[in-house]
């Protein structure tokens, strides 16, 4: 599934990993997995490029501040409404 962005496609995906090293499959060069959801968490893959963003790096702001960066995910973790970053990431 994905989300169409100026020059940019988000990607809502299922974590592939291979078994070898498990290094995500599904993640392209130049894009990280972050873990949205307050209950069940939805991946998704963004650029790199959304970390320079102001609204962005204020959610990010707000999260480590409320509950910090060590997840047992293995991965960036965002405990807010998934409708919530799709319109920040969109705006």
């Amino acid at each position: 599934m994905g989300i169409n962005l100026p020059g940019k496609k988000l990607r809502r995906s299922l974590s592939v990993h291979r078994e070898a090293d498990s290094v995500p499959l599904d993640v392209p060069k130049g894009h990280f997995p972050v873990y949205v959801g307050e209950n069940q968490k939805k991946r998704f893959v963004v650029p790199l490029s959304f970390l320079s963003r102001p609204s962005f790096q204020d959610l990010l702001s707000q999260t480590e501040e409320e509950f910090g960066f060590n997840h047992q995910m293995g991965g960036l973790r965002i405990p807010c409404n998934e409708e919530v970053f799709l319109s920040l990431i969109n705006g």
